[in-house]
């Protein structure tokens, strides 16, 4: 299976949320800023690599895991992805997941600070505390994305 998990930058929540699929951050605390800075991607990509898919590690299962940017197509990614998989006829080998509704407004103030503006402090602390706010609705989310592998 390949799971996909995307947001608009390709940096934040998908990076977070694909790093607790693969099991790089525990679920059963909130990790500190240095956890978030050690993961691949995060708060690293820039804006030259929207629409990328960049592969992040493959699960104890063999699922491959991958994030992707993709500015402010919402869930149209999604119905693109499916489309492409029907006419490919893999719509059994992939999970598109819109992180999306996981950011709050810290995550989307940091990372624009960080990402858009080069502006590393502030961005990155009011980003990394948005994150970690979030994390645990990305836990849910991620853990809900594994039942369906089941």
């Amino acid at each position: 299976m390949k799971i996909i998990y995307h947001c608009f930058g390709g940096s934040h929540s998908s990076v977070t949320a694909a790093a607790i699929h693969l099991g790089l951050l525990p679920t059963s605390k909130i990790p500190l800023a240095h956890d978030f800075m050690a993961l691949p991607y995060f708060d690293k990509t820039s804006g030259k690599v929207y629409g990328k898919i960049s592969y992040m590690g493959q699960t104890a299962e063999g699922d491959e895991v991958y994030i992707l940017g993709k500015k402010n197509l919402g869930n149209r990614m999604n119905r693109i992805f499916f489309g492409l998989a029907e006419l490919l006829e893999m719509e059994d080998q992939i999970i598109v997941v819109n992180t999306m509704p996981y950011v709050n407004i810290f995550m989307m103030v940091g990372g624009f600070l960080s990402r858009r503006l080069g502006l590393i402090f502030p961005g990155r602390p009011i980003l990394i505390w948005g994150t970690r706010l979030a994390f645990l609705n990305l836990v849910g989310l991620v853990k809900n994305i594994k039942l369906k592998l089941i």
